[in-house]
C-alpha cells in the first residue's frame, strides 16, 4: 500500500496545479450564496472525479496484464510519452489567465452542480495526470478496500483548488482571504510552467520505466 501511495500521492498533487478550478471556486464563493454554492461546486467537481477515476481503475483491471507480462511496460511508455507530449504542446502554447465563468449573483444551486461537473471534465491537464495514477491503482497487488482508499486519496489531492478555498473561509475567514490571494498570484505567474515542467517529469518517469521493464 505504501508503494502505492508513493506514486498516487505526487500524481494527485500534481493534478491539483489547476488555475481553472480555484479561479473559479473563489468567484463562486465572493458571490452571493457563495457558502452554498461552494460546497455544491465542490461535490459535484469531487464526485465526477470519483466517477471518472473509479472508471479508469475498473477498465485497467479488466486488462489482463499477467497473461502479457510485456503489455504493462508499453503502457508505460505509450502513457509516458503522451504525457511528454501534453507537455511541450501546453509550453508552446500561449499561457492565457483563466477566465472564470461565473459572475457574481448569477449561480443558482443547479448551476453551481453543473459547473462543478463541466468544470472537471473539462479540466484536461488533472485527467491527464489521472490515467497514469488510475493505472498504479488498477495494476497493484492490494485488496479492494485498499484500491479504493488510494482513490479517495487521489480524488481529494486532485480536488484541492476546489475544496480548499471553502475549508480555508469557513475556518478562518480573514486569514484565508490573504492566503487565497497569495495562492493565486502564484497560480497566475507560475502555475503554467508548474503544470507543464510537472507533466513531464510523470511522462519521464513513466517513459524510463518502461523502457527498463522492456529490456529485462
Amino acid at each position: 500500500m505504501l508503494q502505492l501511495l508513493a506514486l498516487v500521492i505526487p500524481l494527485g498533487l500534481a493534478g491539483a496545479i489547476s488555475p481553472m478550478l480555484f479561479t473559479e471556486q473563489t468567484v463562486i464563493l465572493a458571490g452571493r450564496n457563495g457558502s452554498r454554492n461552494a460546497r455544491l461546486f465542490t461535490l459535484a467537481a469531487m464526485g465526477t472525479l470519483l466517477v471518472l477515476i473509479s472508471a479508469l481503475v475498473l477498465f485497467g483491471q479488466s486488462i489482463s496484464l499477467p497473461k502479457t507480462p510485456h503489455l504493462d511496460a508499453r503502457l508505460d511508455v505509450v502513457v509516458g510519452a503522451l504525457l511528454i507530449a501534453l507537455a511541450v504542446f501546453l509550453h508552446f502554447k500561449k499561457s492565457a489567465a483563466p477566465k472564470a465563468k461565473p459572475q457574481h449573483g448569477e449561480l443558482d444551486p443547479r448551476a453551481a452542480l453543473t459547473l462543478g461537473v463541466i468544470s472537471m471534465t473539462t479540466n484536461f491537464t488533472t485527467l491527464a495526470l489521472m490515467v497514469p495514477a488510475a493505472k498504479g491503482i488498477a495494476a497493484s497487488h492490494v485488496d479492494a478496500v485498499e484500491r479504493f482508499a488510494a482513490v479517495l486519496v487521489l480524488v481529494v489531492l486532485a480536488a484541492i483548488p476546489a475544496w480548499l478555498p471553502l475549508a480555508l473561509t469557513a475556518i478562518a475567514p480573514g486569514p484565508a482571504s490573504r492566503a487565497l490571494g497569495a495562492f493565486g498570484d502564484f497560480i497566475k505567474r507560475s502555475g503554467h510552467l508548474a503544470t507543464v515542467i510537472l507533466l513531464a517529469l510523470v511522462g519521464l518517469f513513466f517513459l524510463a520505466r518502461g523502457i527498463v521493464r522492456l529490456a529485462t
